[in-house]
């Protein structure tokens, strides 16, 4: 049980401070560091004319098994993986690892992709997208809530769920005034204001925020406002947001809400052809 409670707490304490940390923790709590090596690094900067730094590395577990793994610097909650290409350079997308943390734990699934590419390899990478890339289902996942690790179909049922949710909440932003291709930060401070007044400090509360009229509903310990729920939010996201699921999401997945919510701007990133330079 403490060593339990000190993982979690290990969490609470560097999430703030960089994802990477995150990322690594969790790796070597599951065991995960240990399944793959990398045998080759490319990389490409945004000093080479790119919009962020990529790398794409040649990877080989236990088994002797290759895959490529696509990393984006501005995105470092998500990694792309991919086969190793045929004799032609064409290779498929397999998969989207997601994993990042909060003050309440941390959240890492696999999600099964589609799309094609071409890939050929030398001392440089040539890496172009042929087919778009689609994400399609979680297929494995592992929850940790602060004392309490969640793993098998409990998880895979929970991030499921979450991912209908935050897919209609990324579609939803979507539709309204908004800006893409922005920090985490940037993102965080336009839309925190709009999906929750109730919590925010007065000068940065929307203007149509509470009108006369409106009622509010106490849940997760906060009242919250219908009537601005019903002004604002679709139909689908009006029972998310006055039951708190919708602030609980925003709390425990922020990044994967960021990641979502910028996915076009991510595959507009292999629109056209990418030459990295072998450094390992």
């Amino acid at each position: 049980m403490k060593y339990i409670l000190f993982i979690s707490g290990f969490f609470i304490l560097i999430f703030s401070g960089c994802i990477s940390l995150v990322e690594k923790a969790g790796r070597v709590i599951d065991g995960s560091s240990f399944d793959e090596k990398t045998i080759a690094l490319y990389r490409v900067s945004e000093n080479d004319g790119v919009s962020s730094d990529i790398d794409l590395s040649i990877v080989e577990n236990k088994n002797k098994e290759k895959s490529v793994i696509i990393s984006i610097k501005e995105y470092p909650m998500i990694k792309l993986r991919t086969s190793m290409p045929h004799e032609d350079g064409v290779f498929h997308f397999t998969s989207l690892v997601y994993l990042s943390g909060s003050a309440h734990g941390w959240i890492e699934f696999s999600m099964h992709l589609l799309g094609t590419g071409s890939l050929s390899l030398s001392d440089t990478a040539s890496f172009k997208i042929l087919e778009e890339i689609s994400p399609v289902i979680i297929t494995s996942g592992k929850i940790q809530r602060y004392d309490t690790r969640i793993t098998g179909e409990g998880a895979l049922t929970a991030l499921r769920s979450r991912h209908e949710r935050v897919t209609s909440l990324a579609r939803w932003m979507s539709l309204r005034d908004g800006n893409k291709n922005q920090t985490i930060n940037d993102f965080s401070s336009f839309w925190k204001p709009v999906l929750f007044p109730e919590i925010v400090s007065n000068k940065i509360k929307p203007d149509n925020w509470r009108y006369p009229d409106d009622q509010f509903i106490r849940a997760e310990d906060i009242n919250w406002n219908t009537g601005y729920t019903k002004r604002i939010f679709s139909e689908e996201l009006q029972p998310v947001r006055n039951s708190g699921t919708l602030l609980r999401d925003w709390e425990e997945a922020l990044y994967w809400i960021y990641f979502e919510y910028e996915w076009y701007n991510i595959v507009n990133l292999f629109s056209d052809e990418i030459i990295l330079k072998k450094i390992k």
